[in-house]
């Protein structure tokens, strides 16, 4: 994979390229990059595909957003990458948080897809279990004590510990511009984006996932209307990185169906 950079919007965006025949464009995950599908991205050049991974801005080698962004404005710059390159048509794969990303650009531009793969992907809000709601109320009641400016410092020591909790550990690692990010994409629940899509779309999600249970599978499968959903036993939230080869083969699979 070769890497090279493109400018969007004035954003410095670097994004690996190699392959040869139909177009395939990874989204990555939060705290990833296109080095984070590396491995994947190899097996399907080796399958005569050309692979397009870019670093989302505010990660890997890309500039970051000027100011926070939400879910819609990531959507904008995949159109605006995509127009850069003069993508015409491609398949188009989101992991994680890049699930999120593809799920919005796929019920606005299906016309720009020969199909969708939703890989473990972060975008829809399900009813909290009994732990969940306990860590809730609990937070509730610590924002009401914690309200004065004396414990602010502490306020903010109790959040992060609140998001851990949550198995929203990526706002934990977050800062500046990219931490008011983060709290907006997980304030958007994209639920009701999911029966817009209308393009061949695939579903992979690891049976271990603790980050993104896997009964949210089940809804995403649900709502697009003939999706196909493939579990992976005994993997994780991240089966690139789990089990690339098997990963491989299974979006191999789904591309030339």
């Amino acid at each position: 994979m070769k890497d090279k950079a493109v400018k969007i919007n004035k954003l410095r965006i670097n994004y690996k390229i190699a392959g040869n025949g139909p177009v395939v464009l990874i989204l990555h995950g939060w705290g990833g990059s296109s080095d984070s599908w590396l491995e994947v991205e190899e097996f399907l050049v080796k399958e005569n595909y050309l692979v397009i991974a870019p670093d989302l801005p505010g990660f890997g080698k890309s500039a970051p957003p000027p100011e926070p962004w939400g879910v819609q404005e990531y959507s904008d710059f995949v159109l605006n990458f995509i127009e850069k390159l003069k993508m015409d048509s491609f398949f188009l794969l989101g992991h994680s948080f890049g699930g999120r990303i593809a799920i919005k650009f796929s019920g606005q531009h299906a016309d720009k897809l020969k199909g969708l793969i939703l890989c473990d992907a972060a975008g829809i809000r399900i009813e909290p279990d009994l732990k969940t709601k306990t860590i809730l109320a609990a937070t509730r009641v610590g924002n009401v004590l914690l309200s004065h400016r004396l414990v602010a410092v502490v306020k903010e020591r109790l959040r992060n510990i609140f998001y851990f909790l949550l198995r929203e550990r990526d706002y934990v690692k977050a800062d500046g511009v990219m931490r008011e990010t983060i709290k907006k994409a997980l304030a958007e629940n994209l639920v009701s984006e999911l029966p817009k899509i209308k393009v061949k779309t695939l579903i992979i999600w690891g049976e271990a996932d603790q980050l993104v249970p896997l009964k949210c599978a089940y809804v995403f499968n649900r709502k697009i209307i003939g999706s196909q959903l493939n579990v992976m036993p005994k993997i994780g939230h991240s089966p690139h990185l789990e089990a690339p080869e098997e990963l491989s083969r299974i979006i191999i699979s789904f591309l030339r169906s």
